[in-house]
């Protein structure tokens, strides 16, 4: 998810954020159509969806890729190795500030967190800026109920550009709006840390996402402003943003469907990577619920499993939810491609001989 600057916060001025309520208007056969369905209405005769950009949208979101791209040049040209450092120590909170918190605990509870563990969360979620957990939650879970199509906010179907940021810089789709009536938030109503960032978002959102990240390496290691603002800012926040779209993007697109091969989430490692462990999206498409959004046993490639583990260890987490080998297997068995490894090592009857034939032993025992 990203911040959607269509949508403006319940209780807060719109400042950011600034959508017309009103219901869409009823278009005439002789306007031109971009997406060219009928959509069906309650209150008003059916009307054909006609995509509406936000200008100031698009104006903000070159502003920040290109001022993303100058402050990667100046990572390697002028900036201290301190405010790079700065900035991915930033990238990682606010990554888990997502995928921990926004994500894994607030959409999908698959696991619970104590006051501490959520506070915590909460100002990463924050220093992200893709929207306060309530709404990023509500889309996420939209995303997931009605995925690809046009109730899903950033539906793939509508083309890699739009499922990446295409969907930041135009109106929802009406039937976002809709369906989105019916999706149960009440668990996150009850959430006194959801509703003080909601409340308060206008405020501490500019203070931990912009204003301490560019004046930390100016007060703290002497850095420039321009240096700070460039590389610990506008870089960080803009890298971060592009992590997140690609979960949406590549990994409904490209890589194996080992557990459902009739939807288009996908395996996708170099999402995971860069994803902070969010990239084995054809697994937590299929089992939303695990805390891990993977089936894999390490963290290699799942930074935010460890993150939960480790204060699951602490006692900050709790109920962690997850699958059984057996479940796993089934659905494997079910629906998956045959890409899925089920063997658990080499001395597995299941290894094909193919494969025993073609592997490469090194220093080879000539005994035995």
């Amino acid at each position: 998810m990203a911040p959607n600057m269509t949508k403006r916060p319940v209780g807060t001025p719109s400042v950011l954020f600034n959508e017309d309520d009103s219901e869409p208007s009823v278009v005439d056969e002789g306007n031109q159509i971009a997406e060219g369905e009928t959509v069906e209405n309650n209150k008003y005769k059916p009307y054909r969806y006609q995509r509406q950009i936000v200008w100031r949208n698009v104006a903000l979101f070159v502003y920040l890729h290109i001022a993303a791209l100058y402050g990667a040049y100046l990572m390697f040209a002028s900036a201290k190795i301190a405010t790079s450092i700065w900035a991915i120590l930033l990238y990682q909170m606010s990554g888990l500030g997502i995928t921990a918190g926004a994500h894994r605990l607030w959409a999908h509870r698959s696991y619970k967190g104590k006051l501490p563990l959520r506070i915590i969360l909460m100002i990463f979620n924050t220093i992200a800026f893709e929207n306060h957990i309530y709404e990023w939650a509500r889309d996420h879970r939209m995303h997931h109920k009605y995925s690809e199509t046009n109730a899903d906010p950033h539906n793939a179907k509508r083309g890699f550009f739009f499922s990446h940021v295409g969907w930041l810089l135009c109106r929802k789709h009406p039937e976002i709006k809709e369906k989105g009536r019916g999706i149960d938030m009440s668990d996150l109503d009850r959430d006194p840390v959801v509703a003080f960032q909601m409340t308060y978002y206008l405020l501490l959102m500019p203070v931990l996402c912009f204003l301490i990240p560019t004046c930390v390496p100016v007060f703290m290691w002497g850095e420039t402003w321009s240096n700070s603002w460039f590389v610990a800012t506008m870089f960080r926040y803009t890298f971060t943003l592009n992590m997140t779209w690609l979960v949406n993007s590549a990994a409904h697109m490209w890589g194996d469907r080992p557990y459902d091969k009739f939807i288009n989430p996908s395996e996708n490692i170099g999402v995971a990577l860069g994803a902070l462990g969010e990239g084995w999206h054809n697994y937590h498409h299929v089992f939303p619920w695990d805390y891990k959004a993977a089936e894999l046993g390490n963290y290699r490639a799942n930074l935010t499993t460890g993150f939960i583990d480790f204060f699951s260890k602490v006692g900050w987490a709790y109920d962690l939810k997850t699958v059984s080998t057996d479940m796993i297997r089934k659905r494997v068995d079910r629906t998956g491609d045959g890409t899925h490894s089920s063997i658990w090592g080499w001395e597995d009857k299941e290894l094909s001989p193919e494969d025993r034939e073609e592997a490469v032993i090194i220093n080879r025992s000539l005994v035995g």
